[in-house]
């Protein structure tokens, strides 16, 4: 970067508040009061993410009156959940793209499956007037690079070939026409499989539709050790236990209660940044009527969105991963991050020079080796989990919800025959082979982005073990 624009970068950032933009809200909910002393009940889901949220929800749909009772070691919706991009995409699969390279024969089902899952959330949001901002305005997969161009032509044309015409080719003059910038050169345009809303938002009235149907919920409450209990598993918390005859996971990043999963999950951390609102000049010098969602088709992509009030959300790029796996609150900001991100900002649009970043946040998120989610049960069929959504959980969570719930009744579902849902993903191996793992393939698909897409020997041998990734 030269050293104006970094300068520039910089001042942009002189006044951004160290905290996601959609938790820093006056409307933000109370935390309701830990557990103390012994519950007991017929279901405990644990975690207050969209993925302990929506079980505990569809849990009290399915059956009203089972008994469910959701502790979260902090406050609902207050981690991944609440700082993520907003960007609740249909596919259960992290894309079509890697969905097809694992699981070809049942492609079609997922895919099935996917869309309906979203028009599921699309009515829960109206069941339940869950004021989430919640519009489905499809994504652009851009080129920025003549190489990503060629990508998405071959890319298209397979979907055609394969019957998937839910995406729309777009020339450079089309996608300029949605949203003007003069990097982009091209991209996919897949109007119906993707819609955007406010995170927080959603987390905090799926707490409160979960409480209207009767859930008890307690927050400040850490699931500290899972055991058996005569038919059923006790959960330790700090001030209490919970005794219950199914439990839950929904812990994710957060090291599971069954210690056996942890070796299937990395922490990875993600970054963004929120712009001030934009006025109604440099709104129109965007362009970005429709509002859709964007993401551009680099291996180091970002995502950007608007939002309700016409601010610009810009995240991803750098994917921090920390030796050891350590969770620690310090990685949540990162300037150096920040600075690059800026930067990259204004080379996106530099018909926005001048404007300035409100927030800028970090955290992390889980992944895994096949970077969609995986599912299992312990203690013989007592216990069910889902993690490993790798960033694209607004939506699939409600799907592993699903699955978990149909795990734990013992009954072969739709879902639970899938093989995706019966496989596992290869584990990650311990350190340091994790974190010089991590650090080559990051270092690689960085020298992909800049030589023309080629993938180097470590990339192709990735590939053939079925680990490879390119977004």
């Amino acid at each position: 970067m030269a050293p104006d624009a970094m300068r520039d970068a910089a001042r942009s950032l002189s006044d951004a508040r160290p905290l996601s933009y959609w938790l820093d809200d006056p409307g933000r909910p109370r935390a309701l009061p830990a557990l103390t002393g012994d519950e007991r009940c017929d279901l405990l889901v644990v975690g207050g993410g969209y993925s302990g949220l929506w079980t505990a929800l569809i849990a009290k749909e399915r059956d009203p009156g089972r008994d469910v009772v959701l502790i979260e070691g902090h406050e609902v919706g207050w981690a991944a959940s609440g700082r993520n991009g907003g960007f609740c995409a249909a596919s259960l699969t992290h894309g079509l793209a890697n969905g097809l390279e694992r699981w070809p024969d049942e492609i079609g089902t997922l895919e099935e499956l996917g869309a309906r899952n979203l028009d599921a959330i699309e009515a829960a949001v109206a069941r339940h007037s869950l004021d989430c901002d919640f519009e489905r305005t499809g994504e652009i997969d851009i080129a920025t690079q003549p190489h990503q161009l060629d990508e998405l032509r071959e890319w298209h044309r397979r979907t055609q070939e394969l019957g998937f015409t839910g995406l729309e080719l777009l020339d450079r003059d089309q996608v300029r026409a949605q949203v003007d910038s003069p990097t982009f050169l091209g991209g996919l345009l897949d109007r119906r499989g993707v819609a955007m809303l406010h995170p927080a938002k959603l987390a905090w009235g799926l707490k409160e539709a979960c409480l209207g149907l009767g859930v008890r919920i307690h927050e400040h409450t850490r699931g500290l050790e899972l055991a058996r209990s005569g038919a059923g598993m006790a959960v330790r918390t700090p001030y209490g236990r919970v005794f219950a005859h199914d439990v839950a996971l929904g812990t994710n990043v957060f090291p599971s209660l069954v210690r056996r999963v942890r070796p299937y999950t990395v922490p990875v951390y993600d970054y963004a940044l929120m712009t001030e609102p934009l006025s109604a000049d440099q709104l129109a010098s965007v362009g970005w009527r429709n509002r859709q969602g964007l993401g551009d088709s680099a291996n180091q992509f970002h995502y950007f969105r608007l939002s309700s009030d016409n601010r610009i959300l810009w995240g991803g790029y750098d994917a921090v991963y920390p030796y050891g796996g350590r969770l620690d609150p310090s990685l949540d900001q990162r300037p150096e991050t920040f600075l690059k991100l800026a930067g990259q900002f204004f080379e996106c649009f530099p018909q926005l020079s001048g404007v300035r970043f409100s927030h800028a946040w970090g955290g992390a998120i889980d992944t895994c080796s096949r970077f969609s989610a995986f599912f299992g049960t312990a203690h013989r069929g007592r216990v069910a989990y889902a993690a490993g959504y790798t960033g694209l959980g607004v939506g699939a969570t409600r799907f592993g919800a699903e699955v978990m719930l149909d795990l734990l009744s013992g009954r072969e579902t739709a879902r639970t025959a899938l093989r995706m849902v019966r496989s596992r993903p290869v584990p990650f191996p311990p350190e340091p082979f994790a974190w010089a793992g991590i650090e080559l393939t990051k270092r690689s698909l960085a020298r992909a982005d800049s030589h023309g897409g080629h993938r180097d020997l470590w990339l192709r041998t990735m590939d053939r073990l079925g680990l490879g990734f390119d977004s």
